[in-house]
């Protein structure tokens, strides 16, 4: 298959799964859903001024990711502004949009160019930054747990019952995960030098280069950050919705790792966002379905405006601002 065709069927299927969804939750909806996710939106209406911090939170939280993206380029003599750096990930997250995949690509792409530096070296930093960001997935979902254990315990063994599994099937599961993982690991020794494995491995010195950092004090902190701008803009998101005003900061959190599950389905999250929150909102908070579901769409819409926005100022600026840095040659519309 040509590099053309498997571009073009990416597309076919990450946007058409999306379109599927969205159209699939739409039909199921009923004509009282639909109204009350209608009178959410034009509530809205009178809450517009969050859209302030909403910005502004959005755009710290790429900001401090560009600022923790420095510190990992930083051992290899890579020094580039810290304002094309925030551009980059800007653009990145604007082409993750409209190009399944291609986002880390491009962002590594803009910087080579306007900084004039290597782009394998500065590829090499996305792999340890995304394996990080999974691990610190994994992390705050097992947190997310722990911290409302009472609320997760029940939802859990509710589901258990409804699906009539006992627990000698849960320690058969949890048996065979520990086999699967087993295998994996022997798979890896015996396959170092092939595709899987070289990308296991890539993913494991991603990692170890991290903690290897001099700063790493500072890593932490702009991961924080970045995690609790994110946490910040649900917790926002709320307040623009009558019934979900009195959810706070444990219900945010719920939000943030059932979307950001929601967020890998699909590009940008387009049809899948949405239904993840309202699962999460309605089983583990008793918010109604139908304005659950609003919620999702009113936050997933806040994100994908941001991006839009601040990642279509970012091209238009990027020139703007190297027009002068290297000659015009490095500002020539390639």
């Amino acid at each position: 298959m040509n590099k053309g065709l498997r571009t073009l069927l990416q597309y076919v299927i990450f946007f058409g799964l999306g379109a599927l969804l969205i159209s699939w939750q739409y039909n199921k909806l009923t004509p009282e859903e639909r109204t009350e996710i209608f009178q959410a939106f034009q509530a809205i209406e009178g809450r517009l001024w969050l859209l302030i911090p909403v910005i502004l939170i959005g755009f710290l939280s790429h900001f401090f990711r560009a600022l923790r993206w420095k510190l990992l380029l930083d051992p290899l003599e890579i020094r580039p502004s810290v304002t094309n750096m925030t551009f980059a990930v800007l653009v990145g997250y604007l082409v993750n949009l409209l190009v399944p995949r291609m986002g880390e690509v491009a962002r590594c792409s803009v910087l080579a160019k306007y900084e004039r530096k290597p782009l394998d070296k500065i590829v090499g930093t996305i792999v340890g930054e995304r394996a990080f960001d999974v691990v610190c997935l994994v992390f705050i979902t097992i947190a997310t747990f722990l911290l409302q254990i009472d609320i997760a315990e029940n939802y859990v063994h509710k589901q258990l019952q409804h699906m009539h599994i006992s627990e000698t099937s849960i320690i058969l599961l949890l048996v065979s995960i520990i086999l699967l993982f087993t295998l994996l690991l022997f798979f890896y020794r015996k396959n170092k030098k092939t595709v899987l494995g070289k990308f296991l491995k890539g993913m494991g010195q991603g990692i170890m280069s991290i903690l290897r950092l001099q700063k790493k004090g500072l890593f932490f902190f702009y991961t924080f950050a970045i995690w609790f701008c994110y946490l910040s803009l649900v917790y926002i998101g709320f307040l623009c919705i009558d019934a979900t005003t009195h959810l706070g900061w444990m219900p945010a959190l719920s939000v943030l790792v059932f979307g950001s599950l929601g967020m890998i389905v699909t590009p940008g999250g387009i049809g899948a966002y949405p239904p993840a929150v309202q699962l999460v909102l309605v089983e583990l908070y008793q918010i109604k379905s139908s304005y659950a579901l609003a919620f999702g769409w009113v936050s997933w819409i806040a994100q994908t405006l941001i991006i839009l926005i601040l990642g279509a100022l970012s091209l238009l600026l990027l020139p703007v601002y190297n027009a002068n840095k290297h000659g015009k040659t490095t500002v020539d519309s390639e």
